[in-house]
């Protein structure tokens, strides 16, 4: 078996998010959610994944797609595009699932799967914009304190003043 059909083995649909949400919820189980790029995965998002798989039973990681990154951070972004962003979470043992979402947002995704924690970074703060559909589903928010200098955005700036 190689190692994408490995990784396969924790992808849920987009499009069924809703009904995989309600089984993990019948079987008992607890769900935390956490949203991103998680391009160029460095050390500060494996502190942040980690932190998230503590929060519930199971952690569902939501990857932006390739389309909805480029909106919101560029036409040079992504740098790995989502089907290797896929691979390379699903490759974490603490994370159990991993989905993606095209839309600019996470908030109708997040009301699909209504998860009982959802983990974002400090920054954001309480009025996050996931804020109000994880509260409407019964969730709580879980901040994460963002790790100084571990940023994708601070790492290609150094290597940017390295190259120059």
């Amino acid at each position: 078996m190689s190692f994408a059909d490995q990784a396969k083995k924790k992808y849920v649909d987009p499009k069924k998010l809703g009904e995989w949400a309600d089984w993990m919820r019948h079987e008992g189980r607890t769900i935390a959610t956490i949203n991103g790029s998680f391009d160029l995965l460095h050390a500060g998002h494996l502190e942040i994944l980690f932190e998230a798989s503590l929060q519930a039973d199971q952690l569902i990681v939501l990857l932006n797609s390739d389309e909805s990154i480029k909106g919101y951070k560029g036409e040079d972004r992504p740098l790995v595009p989502l089907k290797y962003r896929q691979q390379m979470i699903a490759s974490l043992y603490f994370v159990d699932y991993v989905s993606s979402f095209s839309a600019a947002d996470p908030r109708k995704i997040l009301s699909e799967i209504r998860p009982n924690v959802h983990v974002n970074g400090g920054e954001y703060g309480q009025d996050c914009i996931e804020a109000e559909a994880v509260k409407k589903g019964g969730g709580k928010l879980h901040l994460f304190a963002r790790i100084p200098g571990l940023s994708t955005t601070a790492i290609l700036e150094k290597m940017r003043a390295t190259c120059v």
